[in-house]
């Protein structure tokens, strides 16, 4: 199974990715560094959140303010569990009420004297490097009183500062940044997308091209500029393709007479000659003949005109056709019945319906013994088929689809080359059934061509 190659939206949707990750990874190894480095900063950061996950504690009650801390603040602030370093809380009033402390006389020293009133922040580092040992308060409003929670750290035993530090990255980097890349893959699909509306546009065009139509072209309006030169150039293609299929019409046009007439002169002088191998070589004339005659008939259904397409009855051209062929059918000794079974009005090339009819009927005629009776048979509905009752086809083993079928008699069958070839411009069906000396049924179906 052959692997699809990848989409341009996909390509560059996966590179834009790629290098929004790294540039993610890069910029948040700098602002790590950044605050990993700056002690004073993240020491702030750390007191500044602590202080306020230790203010929700503090309630009013009956007017009075109260610090209760839970479960949850306990275990965080209070409760060591014999990890080393310490945490000290003081939560006390602006007139120096202390109203929580586990503080005893030995941390007293951490802290702000009761009797000073306090700032709404302060800090101070107790000793340099890192776990934190540092210092520091917060004042929190209320109902109207000055509440000063303060927090003094010794080697950071519960990990404070990562807390902080991860909360640090997650807001100012993960978060915006996210939402940065969101936008910019979103906008980028977005405009490729748009970008490739007209390629798709000319591929639909491109699929809907008739080769022999030579005026036939891709459209250019909107493409991106790289695309637009690539579009030229299958335009420049498909124009040399038209005057290929030109000159393919004169050479068709052409050819018949050009070898018809020395021929006939041949064949003119051939028949003054009183001898048997002089009827042999008429012979092999008439058959060299038919054989140009199929093969200019190929050539001009591989050059046709799509303005040649035009309404027609198949029962009206099988009916002229069986009319025009029946002196040949008689002279070889067969026989050929017209039926009508009434058909439908279809968009075909009525010159080339009738080169087929005729290909099926010469086929019929040429193949098989005398006494054949062929049936032309027209409908119901778009439908006609010749049948005969003589030999049958054979498909050899070594035969060839560019050259045609083979016949019992072992000649090659170029008429039902031209007739896939006129069924395959009218988008035709072809169904074929034949046995060994029962005869042969060859039926097309025109209803693409309703």
């Amino acid at each position: 199974m052959r692997k699809r190659n990848p989409s341009l939206i996909g390509i560059v949707a996966r590179r834009i990715i790629a290098f929004s990750l790294l540039a993610m990874i890069l910029q948040i190894g700098v602002v790590f560094a950044d605050y990993w480095f700056d002690d004073d900063e993240l020491s702030v950061l750390m007191l500044q959140e602590e202080t306020e996950t230790l203010s929700r504690a503090i309630a009013t009650h009956d007017g009075l303010v109260t610090f209760k801390p839970g479960t949850e603040l306990r275990e965080r602030y209070l409760d060591r569990d014999g990890r080393p370093g310490a945490i000290y809380v003081r939560v006390r009033t602006t007139s120096g009420s202390v109203l929580f402390s586990n503080c005893t006389s030995d941390c007293a020293a951490h802290f702000l004297p009761l009797e000073v009133n306090p700032p709404s922040f302060w800090m101070r580092q107790i000793e340099p490097g890192k776990p934190f040992s540092v210092a520091g308060g917060q004042s929190f409003e209320r109902n109207g009183v000055t509440v000063l929670v303060e927090l003094a750290v010794i080697k950071d035993p519960n990990g404070f500062m990562y807390s902080v530090l991860l909360r640090e990255m997650f807001d100012s980097m993960i978060v915006p940044m996210t939402l940065m890349f969101c936008l910019v893959i979103g906008a980028t699909i977005w405009s490729i997308r748009n970008a490739l509306k007209p390629v798709a546009m000319a591929v639909r065009a491109a699929d809907a091209i008739d080769p022999r139509d030579g005026n036939a072209r891709l459209p250019s309006a909107r493409m991106p500029q790289e695309v637009e030169r690539l579009v030229a150039a299958v335009n420049r293609l498909l124009a040399r393709v038209a005057d290929l299929i030109q000159s393919q019409k004169v050479f068709s046009s052409s050819i018949a007479h050009e070898i018809r007439t020395p021929v006939s002169i041949a064949k003119m002088e051939l028949s003054r000659i009183d001898d048997p191998r002089a009827r042999n070589a008429e012979r092999d004339l008439d058959a060299l003949t038919h054989i140009l005659e199929q093969l200019t008939s190929l050539a001009r259904a591989d050059a046709v005109d799509p303005e040649a397409y035009r309404r027609a009855s198949l029962s009206l051209i099988g009916a002229d056709v069986a009319e025009a062929t029946a002196p040949f059918v008689f002279d070889h000794g067969k026989s050929i019945e017209f039926v009508d079974h009434g058909t439908t009005p279809v968009t075909v090339i009525p010159a080339l319906v009738e080169n087929m009819l005729r290909n099926l009927i010469e086929n019929a005629v040429k193949h098989n013994p005398e006494g054949t009776r062929i049936v032309v048979t027209c409908g119901p509905g778009p439908l006609v088929s010749v049948e005969d009752n003589g030999k049958g086809l054979v498909d050899l083993p070594e035969h060839n689809e560019d050259l045609g079928y083979v016949k019992r008699s072992g000649e090659l069958g170029l008429g039902l080359k031209i007739v896939h070839r006129i069924a395959e411009l009218h988008k035709a069906k072809i169904a074929i059934d034949t046995a060994p000396d029962k005869g042969t049924k060859i039926a097309v179906d025109f209803a693409a061509s309703l």
